[in-house]
């Protein structure tokens, strides 16, 4: 079970990943504490994937370092056992049955517990001698789930894995994708374009674009210092040191502006002009911001 003084689930100092000229990781400084449910967000090219296939040990930085769970991604077989990976596809092999897909993950893995899965392939309504190639959506990721979390790891790493579901059979593997991160006592990294997933099953953000990180840390850290501002029009730039704006949005041209700052409530406006923000709106303000032109979005 982590703790508080166990080694970050993550750590990057400096880490760039370069394919050829074009640049997926830039300069990326981030930490993330154990124990906790990791939504990474951001746009296509961002370098979610890119992030994901470091911290397994599927590619290498091009500069800088990371770190997984204390140790460099895939240091040994051992330290590679510790942690699980279903990719965007939910990869299995369709000529496998269910049941062969258990045995060569308790030959492949010596931490392989083959009581869980059973017991999840139970409860998921799995036939055990069902083709992989003939399952739907929503059963090949809730097999790939189970064969990975059956390698008991301690960090689970799911590549949008629940984008091609429908919306009960989404519904369905996050509830289990919660479950198991309890039953193990793990972390999980889930990236994700579906907002409502990551407000559902996770407690840290992290939003990548333009290659960097715009904003990392626990889901109600972030929401308490984030506000809604209501402003006069001119007071924007008159807001206390401290306060930063992340995005302002002027729709009509009217007498009052609306922004998105992050800064201590102490130090805002007087009340009445505050409000708070939701996930999708502190996303899409980062987003906005990185991808503007002059750095802040004046719609």
């Amino acid at each position: 079970m982590p703790n508080e003084q166990s080694p970050p689930v993550l750590k990057a100092q400096g880490l760039t990943k370069r394919y050829g000229r074009r640049t997926a990781l830039r300069d990326v400084d981030l930490t993330i504490p154990p124990g906790r449910v990791i939504g990474l967000v951001g746009p296509n090219g961002a370098g979610k994937s890119t992030l994901l296939h470091l911290a397994c040990g599927l590619t290498e930085p091009t500069s800088g370092r990371l770190d997984v769970l204390g140790s460099r991604p895939a240091a040994s077989a051992a330290h590679l056992a510790r942690v699980g990976f279903v990719a965007q596809d939910t990869p299995v092999y369709g000529s496998f049955s269910v049941a062969d897909h258990l045995r060569l993950g308790a030959r492949l893995n010596p931490t392989w517990d083959q009581a869980l899965a059973e017991r999840r392939i139970a409860q998921v309504g799995l036939n055990p001698t069902q083709k992989a190639g003939r399952l739907s959506g929503g059963q090949r990721a809730q097999l790939a789930l189970t064969i990975a979390a059956a390698t008991r790891p301690e960090l689970l790493i799911f590549d949008e894995p629940a984008a091609a579901l429908d919306p009960l059979a989404r519904d369905r593997f996050l509830e289990n994708l919660l479950e198991f991160v309890t039953e193990l006592g793990a972390s999980a990294v889930l990236s994700s374009h579906l907002l409502g997933d990551v407000e559902r099953a996770c407690d840290h953000l992290v939003v990548l674009c333009d290659s960097r990180v715009q904003v990392a840390g626990d889901i109600p850290d972030l929401l308490a210092t984030h506000h809604r501002l209501v402003l006069p029009r001119g007071e924007l730039d008159r807001l206390p040191a401290g306060v930063d704006v992340i995005r302002t949005v002027d729709e009509d041209g009217g007498p009052h502006v609306t922004a998105l700052v992050r800064g201590d409530a102490a130090a805002l406006p007087p009340p009445g002009t505050a409000g708070p923000v939701t996930i999708e709106e502190l996303v899409l303000a980062y987003l906005t911001r990185a991808t503007a032109p002059t750095g802040r979005d004046r719609r």
